[in-house]
């Protein structure tokens, strides 16, 4: 994982503040995130043996991240502190019916270079997959796509937050997967519909990505590759916040995909574990270990009535 790592101040209220109105929120919740960080947690969990490229700062933050990557089991040995330098931070906003909006500070995220990813060649050189998002710098993302469609090592890159892109720059990526919003900024299509989805992720294709998978929350996701389109339908849960959702599939795809499942298996398992994410609170704390995912797979493959929400 190259990447981000922020600590997420989540606050809930039963609705967003007008501008210039204060509000009292319900409650507080601060937890560990940054999608990088995320999606590392959710590959862990998944089963998988997971490296975190990444950089932090010197404040109380920074040193608390890389023993919560540590305490998760996660190789945090190519996470560095970055001196005066905030750590990433990622106010979140919650409303009651599990919307939210996030204002990310990147912080020492910014400081990831494409020296960091070369310094860190022993260990991404080995990867089956590299995993990477926009929450460091863009010419670090283009130099580790490079790097490993020069070593013919699986890359997939979540465009999120959505920002002006060099597609050739990603002409070697096997997955890009955005969410609706990302896919309209980064295109300027509009993805209200299936089918607009459909027509988005095919002129990502045609612009020279391997494979799109645009992730649509409660609709599924959608896969467009040079063969054609295939919607892959969500599965229905009791959602609580959805925070951290997408991570949790981009995590747990990689994963899932590596095991040797079928590319469309993959991304339903990827829907399950997304699903089951928001039926808790909080980014990384939500995510369901790999005992628990393998049961809920295995209850709803049977067609037997779930046991938990």
């Amino acid at each position: 994982m190259v990447g981000s790592a922020n600590v997420d101040l989540t606050t809930f209220s039963d609705r967003f503040p007008k501008a210039g109105e204060t509000i009292f929120g319900e409650h507080f919740d601060l937890g560990w995130g940054g999608k990088g960080a995320n999606q590392a947690v959710a590959s862990r969990l998944c089963g998988a043996d997971v490296t975190m490229v990444a950089r932090v700062g010197d404040d109380l933050f920074g040193p608390a991240t890389i023993t919560n990557f540590q305490a998760q089991g996660i190789d945090a040995s190519h996470v560095k502190v970055i001196p005066g330098v905030s750590s990433g931070v990622a106010p979140i906003f919650v409303e009651s019916n599990g919307q939210n909006r996030i204002i990310v500070v990147k912080g020492a995220n910014d400081r990831l270079s494409p020296a960091d990813v070369d310094a860190a060649e022993s260990v991404l050189g080995s990867a089956d997959c590299i995993v990477l998002q926009f929450e460091i710098p863009l010419e670090t993302v283009y130099h580790t796509v490079r790097f490993a469609k020069a070593r013919g090592i699986r890359c997939i890159v979540n465009p999120a937050p959505a920002l002006p892109i060099d597609i050739a720059a990603l002409a070697g990526v096997d997955y890009f997967v955005p969410n609706e919003t990302e896919a309209e900024a980064i295109t300027g299509m509009s993805v209200r519909t299936i089918d607009e989805a459909g027509a988005c992720a095919r002129h990502l294709v045609a612009q020279g990505i391997g494979r799109v998978i645009l992730t649509l929350g409660e609709r599924g996701a959608l896969l467009a590759h040079a063969g054609g389109v295939d919607v892959v339908p969500p599965f229905q849960v009791a959602t609580k916040d959805t925070t951290g959702a997408g991570d949790a599939f981009v995590g747990s795809f990689a994963v899932f995909l590596g095991e040797g499942h079928a590319e469309r298996d993959a991304i339903a398992r990827a829907n399950l574990y997304a699903a089951l994410s928001t039926t808790g609170v909080g980014t990384q704390k939500s995510f369901v270990t790999r005992e628990r995912f393998d049961e809920e797979w295995q209850t709803r493959a049977t067609g037997a009535p779930s046991v938990r929400p």
